[in-house]
């Protein structure tokens, strides 16, 4: 069963809209789903559905709200990607992982769950990597995130499972970030990382042109059992 929800923001204020998947009986953990730059579309509702039929409440939140609410885009359409790049260029990403720990606090107080894992695609990605850096979020996935080597002088707050999917040939992220990456969080026992040689960005979307399915469900595949065994 799938609803429109808006949650407490942390300072008070707006509250903030997103998604949620509830699963048929009792969640056995929450997983906040991190859109990618498309907005809460049809394949991260997608997503949401499939971590529920898996028995997970699984929850959207709308990363755009503060200026482009309830927008869903198609990273196939041009027109509707060069929009999804204009609201890249506006985000503040030091406000959505306030968004983040706002999603993590509301599911452990209201919807009664203990334990808060997220998987979180392209900006999302990224905001699962500051999850596990400023967050007391449980377990953390990212699926080729951006920027991330910009702020490896975060990575030795990690104290949480993260797990990183890095495709080898990712237009967003040059081979010498993905480098970067290696060396600053190869050694951190709290982090595993995961190349796809060949994959471009966007592999790991439920549809369209940039899905790759074969790396798609060996991706999802490990994802599912990194959260299975970090959120019990």
């Amino acid at each position: 069963m799938s609803e429109s929800v808006q949650f407490p923001s942390l300072d008070g204020g707006e509250a903030i809209p997103g998604h949620l998947a509830r699963p048929a009986g009792t969640p056995k953990a929450a997983i906040i789903v991190i859109p990618e730059i498309f907005g809460i579309n049809p394949g991260i509702r997608a997503k949401c559905d499939k971590w529920a039929a898996q028995g997970y409440l699984a929850l959207a939140p709308d990363i755009f709200w503060r200026f482009a609410p309830g927008v869903e885009l198609d990273p196939d359409v041009p027109e509707q990607l060069n929009e999804a790049f204009g609201y890249f260029q506006q985000y503040d990403p030091n406000a959505g992982v306030y968004d983040i720990e706002a999603a993590i606090k509301w599911l452990r107080a209201s919807q009664a769950v203990k334990m808060v894992g997220c998987s979180g695609y392209c900006l999302g990605g990224r905001l699962a990597y500051m999850a596990a850096t400023r967050t007391d979020i449980d377990a953390s996935v990212g699926y080729y995130g951006v920027m991330i080597d910009q702020m490896l002088n975060e990575a030795h707050a990690i104290a949480r499972p993260l797990l990183l999917h890095i495709p080898t040939a990712d237009h967003f992220v040059s081979p010498e970030a993905q480098a970067a990456i290696h060396a600053a969080l190869d050694p951190n026992p709290h982090v595993t990382l995961y190349d796809y040689a060949g994959l471009d960005h966007g592999f790991a979307a439920e549809m369209g042109n940039r899905r790759n399915a074969a790396g798609a469900e060996l991706a999802d595949g490990r994802t599912d059992a990194f959260l299975k065994a970090n959120l019990a």
